[in-house]
């Protein structure tokens, strides 16, 4: 439990700037929502999922929400995860505390999932308020998204282990990020996408959460829950993994 106080530092010092973050980390996607769920979706109307007819902003919230968990995970465990590592130094500084160095990346991932969990609760209030969706299984869905920041904060780390600048994280953004949002059934469904495409996509990590998301909005159970927990999981150890590894060797160095 070393790794607490290390939460706990971030926290309270979120705490002082929690309205101005949450507004910046919901307003993206809100914006998103609005502009394709409410424009784009009355002139799709609606998508068929699985066979079941769902409107288009139900269809796009589903997903968006996932790719928000992503976001917010991702930009914590990189750009401000960098900035107490290497622009501060929070990070030597905690270690002068009987605190090792894996202590530390566990609390930064733990941190950016936590704090993505905040963002998606937000974001799960407002799609509540606009009548989207009023499934009970949304509860099951929290934890759910819990996970996916989980994922996506423990692959951000390696990028945070191997950059030297701020402008390092620009690649993550544009070659990882950015074409899986496009590839992984946010806004138009998987079965559009080339076979090849298809089968990359399938193991994606944005992909495998909203197949275990978007059900849950339809008010039904994943058909197949096995299979994404299962690449969501992996991502997420071995991420972990190799972010703790380059961590070490960088601060080694």
């Amino acid at each position: 439990m070393r790794w607490w106080p290390v939460f706990l530092r971030n926290w309270l010092v979120w705490k002082k700037l929690a309205i101005p973050s949450l507004v910046g980390n919901i307003a993206e996607p809100l914006m998103w929502l609005v502009a394709f769920g409410y424009g784009m979706g009355a002139l799709v109307g609606q998508i068929s999922v699985d066979g079941v007819p769902v409107p288009y902003i139900l269809f796009l919230a589903s997903g968006s929400i996932c790719m928000s968990a992503m976001n917010a995970a991702s930009f914590e465990a990189l750009y401000s995860a960098f900035s107490r590592m290497h622009v501060q130094k929070t990070w030597d500084g905690i270690m002068n505390a009987p605190v090792t160095l894996d202590d530390i990346v566990l609390a930064e991932m733990l941190w950016a999932a936590f704090k993505s969990l905040f963002t998606v609760t937000a974001i799960l209030g407002v799609m509540l308020g606009l009548g989207i969706s009023h499934s009970p299984k949304l509860l099951v869905a929290w934890p759910v998204l819990l996970g996916v920041g989980i994922t996506f904060s423990c692959v951000a780390l390696i990028f945070n282990a191997l950059a030297k600048g701020y402008d390092f994280f620009t690649y993550y953004f544009t070659l990882f990020l950015t074409p899986m949002m496009f590839l992984s059934g946010i806004f138009f469904p998987l079965e559009q996408l080339p076979s090849v495409v298809r089968m990359v996509s399938d193991w994606l990590p944005l992909t495998n959460a909203v197949a275990l998301v978007r059900p849950l909005f339809m008010d039904q159970w994943p058909a197949q829950w096995l299979r994404p927990l299962a690449v969501l999981a992996t991502y997420a150890v071995v991420g972990f993994w190799v972010a703790l590894a380059l961590t070490r060797k960088r601060f080694r160095g």
